[in-house]
């Protein structure tokens, strides 16, 4: 899938981009339908927990969006792809089932 990685007030490494890339393209058994998607990565300035992700994927018609905080980019990203996941199996539980 087609992601673009936006890395606000900071340069995002290799790394980390890949890392995201992997967890991302892991969604699409849950739903082959994405087209593509964008990932916000930004630091906060206050407290323990201060980098956000936002992941947002489209689909044909439909949109999902994921935003999570954590102490590490990976950790944030892990929560956001679960969210994610939830959202996938449960429009794709509503197809299936509208089908039968």
């Amino acid at each position: 899938m087609k992601l673009q990685v936006h890395s606000i007030h900071f340069d995002a490494d290799q790394k980390l981009i890949d890392f995201i890339q992997k967890k991302v393209d892991k969604l699409e058994t849950f739903y082959d339908r994405m087209v593509d998607g964008e990932v916000f990565l930004r630091l906060n300035n206050e407290g323990v927990d201060n980098k956000t992700v936002e992941i947002k994927l489209n689909g044909p018609g439909q949109k999902f969006f994921a935003k999570e905080q954590s102490r590490s980019f990976e950790a944030a990203t892990d929560l956001a792809t679960e969210a994610l996941k939830a959202q996938l199996q449960k429009v794709k539980t509503k197809q299936t089932n509208g089908r039968a």
